[in-house]
């Protein structure tokens, strides 16, 4: 052997060596429960061919310590391990498999689960697939195919059959000549409808029946969830709720909701994710003080920006150690938190250096920009064609992907195509939000305006109308998309946030001014016919701009015992929403008698009432449904409920999550031609097993009849049923 190639393999055990040890402390991070997937340490930008290589290495490198652990009887380790190699799907937060419990069992045809951008829609599906997948739970299932619907994206103008689809995207089946799914149990999960950028339409889409038959992929689909294509299939769709619509409520036969963290669980995270108790517990209490940084929480994500920047704050004594009250407050110390990482760890900077370099202040005005342009259609995901029209190209989104990673993230999916996104939407509204901002008080262009391009006059009277405008365009948008955006807008105007960002962002004229007349203008609007989650986003709209007069005056009334002399405004009853919710000065008890007895009350209340028909009880099966909710005993006597009504209500009360133990429908006015036909689905609502009323109390008045009454009392008498008193 000559020289050169004994110095050629000894510079090849430095690489394994050192590939070794990177791998193992990678595996290691995995493995930690402190350790979640926003957390992985930066990696260098590769081009596609080298990243194909070292992702090679890595699958083999990860069978190899498999091996070894067997070996060495750590089998516990090993199938951790091996978990990351049985299911080719995204890596998700093990800390967050801790402290969620999840057990699904696919027994309906066609399933939509809603949540909002965060709360745990794509860590459920995959849990549910890991689970299935380790043998743990639904084995009589036989094949699972989870189609991201930003994956299907990039395939939506190319036309496959669904038996091509599957072999398109899962090439071990295609390997194995698997093609007639008939006799098999089969789940489709589609994760991510808001995201979907197919022309789904259920109405004209042509009629397929043959799984062989190639058509394009959103002709597939539709007819897929109609039933007409492999109708034994079954279907699992996950979205935000508002692009829940998309699909007609025809072709779904179980919605189900995804609340996210109880208060309990809030609590259980910090404790969890942060190792010093002490820290811990003073974030606890923080959080319970401020109203909306503690309803966030139900969010997973958003805890672990909150632990992020309350633990950086506590730490640093940043803002003389006051901690952020607001959102905006806290997504801009988030902002100057992952700016400061990035100018240490990428650009070698010191802690004391600026915290605005050029280049910093081109990657946020960049991907405020991407944020905004892109939030305006609705887009939650971006591909090559949107970062150009943004002027962003892949080599720069991948740059600030690897720089700011705990802000903006690239991924590869099954298709191996580079997809980007921030890590989470509020992310997204916060840098729209910036960028909007940015752009009036540098050149005085308005984006918010119907012509982005018509600047307006310096001076305060432009200032005013810039952040009314905003009030108006969030107010008119139909799916509620910019909601959080107005939030951070307004945010952003306060001289003290304004401060935190010097540097960064300009001051705006006479804030404290602005901010007065802005707030006047939001309650203002507050008085107008809005719908109730308008109406309280209003409210934390005031929040940011540290009004609580609103607040206040509802406390004070309550304190006071005086709210049944007045009329409450819909401003007032958002606010008693708001003080309901929080933890520290939750209401145990409302007796809607006391303060008004109307409808309105309750439709902007939401919680229960007086004088309730049918609207209304809508409105209140979704309380009863609600994770949050905490009634344990509900009368609804003397309403004109009807059979309708009571129907509905059996939904909420049919929801694992009900936690009522006290029901009283006296005189409630539902009739025995309701109870003789329905009256099974009532019983097994009331007596099921997840439903905790034991006592159903004072059905005098009402007229079950014969059948109903037999129906009542055969129940009662079952072992299993809960119901212990029965007027």
């Amino acid at each position: 052997m000559n020289s050169d190639c004994v110095i050629i393999f000894q510079m090849l055990e430095d690489s394994i060596i050192m590939f070794v040890k990177n791998e193992l402390k990678k595996m290691q991070n995995d493995l930690n429960p402190d350790y979640s997937e926003w957390q992985r340490d930066e990696e260098e930008v590769l081009d596609s061919e080298e990243e194909k290589q070292r992702r090679s290495s890595r699958e083999a490198f990860l069978k190899l310590a498999v091996n070894f652990l067997r070996i060495m009887k750590q089998e516990e380790l090993a199938d951790c391990l091996q978990s990351s190699e049985r299911i080719s799907l995204h890596k998700f937060s093990l800390y967050r498999n801790e402290i969620v419990t999840i057990s699904i069992i696919i027994t309906l045809v066609t399933v939509l689960t809603k949540g909002v951008a965060g709360i745990g829609k794509t860590f459920l599906t995959q849990k549910f697939t890991l689970d299935w997948t380790e043998d743990k739970t639904n084995q009589d299932i036989q094949f699972m195919f989870p189609f991201p619907f930003r994956e299907l994206n990039l395939v939506r103008d190319k036309k496959f059959s669904l038996v091509g689809l599957i072999h398109h995207f899962f090439t071990e089946i295609k390997e194995a000549g698997i093609c007639n799914f008939k006799k098999f149990k089969v789940v489709f999960i589609f994760d991510g409808l808001d995201e979907c950028r197919l022309p789904l339409n259920f109405h004209i889409t042509e009629i397929l029946t043959d799984v062989t038959e190639s058509t394009s992929v959103d002709v597939l689909l539709t007819n897929l969830i109609r039933g007409k294509l492999l109708p034994s299939a079954h279907i699992w769709i996950t979205t935000r709720p508002a692009a829940a619509n998309q699909i007609p409520a025809d072709y779904i036969d179980v919605v189900t909701e995804v609340r996210g963290f109880t208060d309990p669980t809030k609590e259980e995270y910090f404790r969890k994710r942060l190792s010093n108790m002490e820290e811990a517990n003073t974030i606890i209490s923080h959080i319970k003080t401020s109203r909306s940084l503690h309803i966030m929480c139900h969010i997973p994500i958003f805890c672990w920006i909150t632990a992020t920047v309350l633990e950086s704050v506590i730490k640093t004594k940043q803002a003389g150690g006051k901690l952020p009250k607001t959102l905006t407050e806290m997504y801009i110390h988030f902002l100057v938190v992952q700016t400061k990482l990035k100018n240490i760890k990428h650009d070698g900077g010191a802690e004391t250096d600026p915290l605005w370099s050029p280049e910093s202040r081109k990657m946020i005005e960049a991907l405020g920009k991407l944020a905004f342009q892109e939030l305006q259609k609705g887009n939650l995901i971006f591909y090559e064609s949107d970062l150009t029209e943004c002027d962003i190209n892949v080599r720069e989104a991948s740059v600030y992907s690897g720089v700011f990673t705990q802000i903006f993230k690239e991924e590869r999916g099954l298709y191996q195509e580079k997809v980007f996104c921030f890590v989470h939407l509020s992310i997204q509204e916060f840098l729209a939000a910036l960028h909007v901002h940015l752009t009036f008080t540098n050149s005085g262009i308005n984006l918010l305006k119907e012509e982005e391009t018509a600047s307006v006059q310096s001076g305060e009277s432009s200032v005013r109308h810039f952040y009314q405008s905003a009030v108006d365009k969030a107010l008119r948008s139909p799916k509620g998309h910019l909601e959080l955006f107005l939030r951070f807008l307004l945010g952003l105007s306060l001289k003290t946030n304004q401060n935190l960002l010097q540097g960064l962002l300009t001051q705006t004229g006479n804030s404290s001014q602005i901010n007065q007349e802005t707030a006047q203008y939001v309650k203002t609007k507050m008085n107008d016919t809005l719908s109730p989650e308008k109406s309280i986003n209003l409210l934390h709209c005031l929040n940011e701009l540290n009004d609580d007069s609103v607040v206040k005056e509802v406390q004070h009334q309550l304190s006071l015992g005086q709210l049944s002399k007045v009329n409450l405004s819909p401003a007032q009853w958002s606010a008693l929403v708001i003080i309901s919710l929080s933890s520290e000065t939750g209401v145990d008890e409302f007796d809607l008698r006391k303060y008004s007895a109307s409808e309105e009350a309750l439709l902007q209340l939401l919680l229960g009432g007086c004088n309730l028909t049918e609207r209304s009880c809508e409105a209140l099966s979704s309380i009863l449904s609600s994770q949050s909710s905490r009634l344990r005993e509900l009368d609804m006597s003397n309403n004109n409920l009807q059979d309708s009504g009571v129907k509905l209500l059996c939904v909420g009360l049919g929801n694992p999550h009900c936690m009522l133990e006290t029901l009283r429908l006296a005189d409630s006015l539902f009739q025995e031609i309701w109870i003789f036909h329905n009256c099974h689905y009532f019983i097994d609502l009331i007596c099921c097993f997840y439903c905790g009323v034991q006592q159903f109390i004072t059905m005098i008045y009402n007229h079950p009849g014969d059948s109903g009454m037999k129906l009542l009392s055969a129940q009662q008498e079952d072992p299993h049923v809960k119901l212990e008193i029965l007027w």
